[in-house]
């Protein structure tokens, strides 16, 4: 039997969407927040990209359709939740798939009271009404905002009347990114699933990357994958990376074909009830390394696991970073990659020649999440980098890439090594949650010699 859709989670956050906007209207108090669904954007032509709702949106309504608007307040005595959405219409439907519709927007997601999206101009003022502050992402969807403010002037025009409009507008991100940041359980499940599909995917990928094999076919194993598990799409589009291509950081055109004595970088992670999944693994397509190459590999395995092993409640993103770029300088001046001494390569970030990207991002409904690292220094201007929390979860991914043309001992051009690993942060310390997914060099040659 295959594995359930993301869609049968859906009823199972009903409770909990209720609760993150109840939490979100006491942290942003009096006031109106307006929520508008993602524009569907045109791939070319007459044809539509792959939609995909708004994170925020999503979040906080579960409805991952176009042409929708949320507005949650706390000045209306019975409509506190309110939903403007596409209204039935067989016709459309018989094109593009079943609607919610009013009556389901009320039915399945709970909303006090729910409109079609061609009365939002109609409606709108009358929740805007003596609302003092409005939280909406001003700027995101210029045709949005146009009909946002006409409500606002619309309800300024009525302040003869006794009804003020709202006189602040606030970005949602500055109240909902931070909730993001903490992931619950039923999120922890979701990503869990997203990354056993990321698994797959990966074991998929190591059994047909041979010499001879084209990049892309490498890619379809992916997204097979990712699908048989039920995710509607990767969180983020796969790079399939050999031989050289493996030290272009965001490599995508995966159209190289494989060769012998290569090096396969692949960066690909499931999305699964818009929780996302980010991990890298790189390997020898023949099947055993080679000495430069096995060197450079464990000169970023050992700085990963230094890395994960440093995750806990207190330290930060910067702690960690810097950990990771002791071990890898370290590493680099032992196998002869840069000069040492250490301090001296660290001050002048000679290291930054083959590792020049920072160690984590946060992850979660998008593949770099939301949530700052660093935070205000008391009442002053100043800012310290953020102390982790119980909750989060971020990557662990550093690499090395010596391109063809780089100065660097012949032995080592060409070779560019990643290994990344989502890690949450526990109470006591951390949980890598893609500890799965083989990384060990000595196992992945094991698992490639059985091919």
């Amino acid at each position: 039997m295959p594995p359930e859709s993301p869609l049968a989670f859906a009823p199972a956050l009903s409770t909990e969407l209720a609760e993150r906007r109840r939490v979100l209207m006491e942290r942003f108090g009096n006031g109106v927040v307006v929520l508008a669904s993602a524009p569907v954007h045109v791939r070319n032509h007459d044809v539509e990209h792959p939609y995909r709702q708004d994170s925020d949106f999503f979040y906080l309504t579960g409805l991952d359709e176009p042409e929708s608007v949320a507005v949650i307040t706390n000045r209306h005595a019975e409509h506190r939740y309110v939903l403007f959405v596409r209204p039935r219409d067989p016709e459309r439907e018989t094109w593009d798939g079943p609607r919610i519709g009013v009556d389901g927007a009320v039915k399945q997601l709970g909303a006090d009271a729910a409109f079609p999206i061609s009365e939002l101009a109609e409606r709108l003022p009358g929740y805007l009404a003596n609302a003092p502050r409005m939280l909406y992402a001003l700027g995101r969807d210029p045709a949005m905002d146009t009909r946002v403010l006409a409500a606002v002037h619309l309800t300024r025009r009525r302040q003869r009347m006794g009804v003020l409009a709202p006189t602040e507008i606030v970005d949602p991100s500055a109240h909902v990114h931070p909730m993001r940041l903490f992931k619950s359980a039923l999120e922890l499940d979701a990503m869990g699933r997203a990354i056993e599909a990321t698994r797959e995917g990966h074991a998929a990928a190591m059994r047909v990357a041979k010499p001879g094999a084209f990049e892309y076919e490498v890619e379809a194993e992916l997204v097979r994958a990712f699908r048989r598990h039920g995710c509607e799409r990767p969180a983020y589009e796969p790079i399939v990376g050999s031989g050289p291509n493996a030290t272009i950081l965001h490599y995508r055109k995966n159209d190289r074909r494989m060769e012998e004595n290569d090096l396969l970088l692949i960066d690909a992670g499931a999305e699964w009830g818009y929780q996302s999944a980010d991990v890298t693994r790189t390997f020898p397509v023949s099947g055993r390394f080679t000495k430069p190459q096995r060197a450079i590999y464990d000169v970023v395995l050992r700085a990963q696991e230094l890395a994960i092993a440093a995750v806990r409640p207190g330290v930060t993103v910067e702690d960690v970073h810097r950990i990771t770029v002791r071990a890898i300088t370290e590493g680099m001046i032992e196998i002869g990659l840069i000069e040492g001494p250490v301090e001296d390569a660290i001050e002048k970030e000679r290291f930054k020649a083959f590792y020049m990207h920072r160690t984590s991002h946060w992850l979660g409904m998008d593949v770099h999440d939301v949530g700052s690292y660093y935070v205000y220094e008391g009442e002053g201007p100043s800012t310290r980098p953020r102390a982790m929390e119980a909750g989060a979860v971020l990557t662990i991914e550093p690499g090395i890439y010596v391109a063809k043309d780089a100065k660097a001992p012949s032995e080592y051009l060409g070779i560019g090594v990643r290994i990344e690993d989502d890690v949450l942060v526990t109470e006591s310390g951390h949980r890598n949650l893609a500890a799965a997914i083989p990384k060990n060099a000595d196992e992945l040659e094991r698992i490639l010699a059985s091919r």
